[in-house]
C-alpha cells in the first residue's frame, strides 16, 4: 500500500523519518520536498496552512497518478495544540474529523459554517476502523482536529472553539487543506497529531516541541504494521 505523509515543515517530517530505519531519497517535486523511504511511506514537507498544504499534497497525488503508481492513503502529520484537560502536552490525537474551524461567515447571530450557507464542506471524516486502529496501537486519543488559518492565542478564542466544535481536542493548521486535496483524488486520510502545547493563551515557556516530534516518532514507529494490514477499501 502506497501512503502519502504531509507534514507542515521539514523538523516534521524529520521526525517521522526516524521511524524508519533505512535513510530515504529526494524526489523532484515542483513547490515542495518528497521524501521517498525504500521501506516506509513517501514523505512530503508540504508548508504551513492549509492553502498551501493542499496545493502541496494535491500536486504529490497528481504526480504519483501520472506515474501511474497513485496512493492509497493520505496522512496528515506533525504536532499541534492540545485542548486542555482531554489532550495535554505530550500526548496523541487521531482525528475522527478533520474541521475547517473558520471556513464560514460571521452573522448577526454567530458564526454560519460554509455547509448552512448552501456549499462546500467543513469536515472530513477518516475511515472509522483505521482511527481505531491506529488509536489502539499509538495510544491516541479520536477526536476531532481542527484545521485555522490562525493559531489561537488567548483563553477566549479556545472556549469559542471549544463550545462550537464540542468534540475537538486538538488545532492545527494543515489538516483540513491535506484532506480537501485528497478528497479530491478519491483517496482516504488520516489525521495524528502529537500535541506540543495547550490550546489558549500564547506561553512559549510551556511549550514541549522537541518532545511532541518525539512522541510523532513514537507514533510512526508503531503505525507500519497497522497501516500494511489494512484494507483501503474499508472506508
Amino acid at each position: 500500500m502506497r501512503v502519502l505523509v504531509a507534514t507542515a515543515v521539514p523538523v516534521e517530517r524529520d521526525a517521522v523519518a526516524r521511524a524508519f530505519p533505512e535513510p530515504g531519497t529526494e524526489a523532484p517535486l515542483p513547490g515542495a520536498r518528497l521524501l521517498r523511504l525504500p521501506d516506509g511511506p513517501d514523505l512530503l514537507a508540504a508548508g504551513v496552512g492549509p492553502a498551501l498544504a493542499a496545493a502541496s499534497t494535491a500536486a504529490a497525488l497528481t504526480a504519483a497518478a501520472l506515474d501511474g503508481a497513485p496512493y492509497d492513503l493520505v496522512v496528515s502529520a506533525g504536532i499541534g495544540g492540545g485542548f486542555a484537560p482531554d489532550a495535554p502536552v505530550g500526548s496523541l490525537v487521531v482525528a475522527d474529523g478533520i474541521t475547517a474551524a473558520d471556513l464560514g461567515a460571521e452573522t448577526a447571530d454567530g458564526f454560519l459554517p460554509v455547509t448552512e450557507l448552501g456549499f462546500g464542506t467543513v469536515t472530513h471524516r477518516p475511515p472509522a476502523g483505521l482511527v481505531r486502529a491506529v488509536a489502539a496501537a499509538t495510544g491516541a486519543r479520536p477526536g476531532t482536529v481542527l484545521t485555522g488559518s490562525t493559531v489561537t492565542g488567548t483563553a477566549e478564542r479556545a472556549a469559542l472553539l471549544r463550545a462550537r466544535h464540542p468534540g475537538a481536542l486538538a488545532e492545527a493548521m494543515e489538516g483540513f487543506g491535506v484532506a480537501e486535496a485528497a478528497a479530491a483524488h478519491g483517496v482516504p486520510v488520516l489525521e495524528l497529531r502529537a500535541v506540543s502545547n495547550p490550546v489558549g493563551p500564547r506561553d512559549r515557556a510551556a511549550w514541549r516541541i522537541g518532545d511532541a516530534l518525539t512522541a510523532l516518532t513514537d507514533a510512526f514507529g508503531k503505525l507500519a504494521p497497522v497501516l500494511t494490514s489494512w484494507n483501503p477499501h474499508e472506508r
